[in-house]
Formats: C-alpha cells, structure tokens, sequence
C-alpha cells in the first residue's frame, strides 16, 4: 500500500478514536514569550531546543506555548514550496509499519525544517509535533481544509490542503495552528510576511473552526457540517487576534436582493473605526455607527449594480468578508 502525502498548506487520511474534552487557556504567556524570545534564533538539533523548554518551564501549557512561540517567530514560510506541487510517498505492508514510517517521516522532516529555518505547514506541524514528543506532551496531527480566499465562501471544503496540531494540555485537547502563528501572505505583493499572531494557540473550537475543517470533522471538537463551514464568510487573521466579536450576519453568502444589510459587533472598543469596500466600487466607506453599551450596530446599503464581495475593515485592517449573490 501506498501513502501520500501532501499539503499545498497556503497561509492560512488519519481516523483518530478519541473523546476529545476542550478547555481553552486564557492565561497571559507574556513572560513566556519573553524568555523564548530571548532563545537563539537556531539550534544545532530539536533535542537541543527541547532541552532548553524542559530546563525552562515546569507546566504542560507553558511548554506548548514556548513551542509555539519559538517555531512561530523562527521558522519562515516557504512560498516557493507551497507552489511547487511536489507530493511525497511511502509504501507499508500494515498498520504497524505505517505508523512506524509516519513517525520517521514526521521526525525527519521536524529536523530538517529546524535545519533550514523554513518550510510549509507539513513542516511546521511536523515540528511542532516532534518538540511536543520531546518535552513529555501528547500531540497529533489534523488534516484538513482551510479558508483563505474570497472564492472559497459558500462552496463546500475541498479536499485536505492543509494541516495543524491538537496538543493535551491537562486533560484537555486544544487546537494549535504554528503555520498561520507565524504570519500571512500579503494579496498584494504575494510575498510572505512574519507577523507572530496567538490567535491560533489554543482558542475556542468555535474560533478555531471559523477557517479550519478537519478531514475527520471530529477532530472539529464541534457538531459542525461541511456546509456550515461552507456557508461562513471569510474571517481574517486580524478578526480571530482581535477582542470583539462579529454577531451578525454569520452567513457568508449574502442575497444581491436585499436593499441594506444590518451589522451588529459586540465589543469594540471606544475609538475603533469601521469601514467596508465593495469589490466592484473599489472606495472605502464609513458607516454610521449606533453604539449601545457593549454593543455596535450600522447597515450597509446595497445597490443594485453591488456584486462581488463586500470587505469589512476594522481601524483599516481586514476582518471579514461576504459574497453578494443572487
């Protein structure tokens, strides 16, 4: 038999018999990422790096974090990779054996990831694994599709084109994303660009699910369907790091035949700014803002001549975007 592997892994098969218990950590990582921050920026083997977290932190969720942290702020994406199509096999006789030469896989690749200072989400999954193994934590790999490009609103995930982590912390079992941890790629010069986000470290499953669907959509932690993800808008990076929360619409796909579609945001604070561009007009507009204790409410009209896809920007930073349809 015959396994291959591949992960096109643009910024932003396994069955697992697991009962999966989620807790997020709210807890502050700031002295943690101080102390990784203050690591080399390299180190001779996985073994070294592992040694250097052990010796500096006691608790399982502080080794998670420094993983991440570190792979996070030193590990570049790799474009060129993510571009090539290439594809990866190996063969097995049994269960045994695949399990086996996935474990070398993984571990070979996680040492020459740390080598090259590189790679894509195989590779950062794959390190982030092994470190895991090394400090005493329990992780696994989830494959899955992500929801990174306005094409992808309202149609349903395609097959596996990326993959992430889930870590037990605990008793618990957290999502974990490095790959997207580690920055995004700018639409306009398609050049990679570091930008450590702690948004994809531990967050809710709710969170984690608004650009993530697992090939086995248990590994979700949700009671979710291909087409409710489907059915989600565009979430940006900057939306999962931010503190408030989209309410409505949830629909991704948003009907051409409507005259105005209302907005409510909860939690934004005091002096954030709205505004929204519609992909046929091109010009930034401002909305009218209605602010009522914790929560923020405006409409945005729609003309008739509006198709395409309606951005929304919070303090000009893109947060979500919807399809105009029919």
């Amino acid at each position: 038999m015959t396994m291959k592997k591949r992960f096109p892994c643009l910024p932003l098969a396994i069955t697992f018999s697991l009962i999966f218990f989620h807790s997020t950590f709210a807890q502050d990582y700031a002295s943690v990422d101080s102390i990784v921050r203050n690591y080399p920026d390299s180190f001779s083997s996985t073994e070294k790096l592992a040694e250097k977290i052990n010796s500096d932190f006691d608790t399982e969720s502080d080794r998670a974090r420094a993983i991440y942290t570190w792979i996070a702020t030193n590990i570049r994406y790799d474009l060129p990779a993510a571009h090539s199509g290439n594809g990866i096999a190996f063969y097995y006789k049994d269960e045994a054996d695949r399990i086996e030469k996935e474990k070398k896989f993984r571990v070979d690749l996680a040492k020459k990831t740390l080598k090259q200072g590189k790679g894509i989400c195989q590779n950062y999954a794959a390190l982030f694994h092994h470190l895991c193994d090394l400090t005493a934590l329990k992780c696994i790999d989830i494959p899955g599709s992500a929801k990174t490009n306005l094409m992808q609103i309202g149609k349903l995930p395609q097959p596996s084109d990326h993959i992430w982590n889930a870590v037990k912390i605990g008793n618990s079992w957290n999502l974990v994303d490095v790959t997207w941890g580690a920055g995004s790629v700018d639409t306009n010069s398609g050049k990679f660009v570091p930008s450590f986000s702690d948004g994809y470290f531990c967050p809710t499953p709710e969170v984690f699910f608004l650009n993530h669907f697992p090939e086995d959509a248990r590994m979700s932690m949700l009671q979710r369907t291909p087409e409710d993800f489907a059915n989600l808008p565009l979430y940006y990076g900057s939306y999962v790091d931010s503190d408030y929360e989209i309410l409505y619409p949830e629909n991704g796909v948003l009907s051409a035949t409507q005259k105005s579609i209302p907005f409510r945001i909860s939690d934004l604070d005091e002096g954030d700014n709205v505004s929204y561009v519609f992909s046929n007009q091109n010009q930034l507009q401002e909305p009218e803002l209605k602010r009522n204790g914790n929560l923020s409410e405006f409409v945005i009209p729609i003309a008739a001549t509006d198709r395409g896809f309606l951005t929304l920007f919070v303090n000009n930073r893109s947060v979500a975007a919807y399809k105009i349809g029919r």
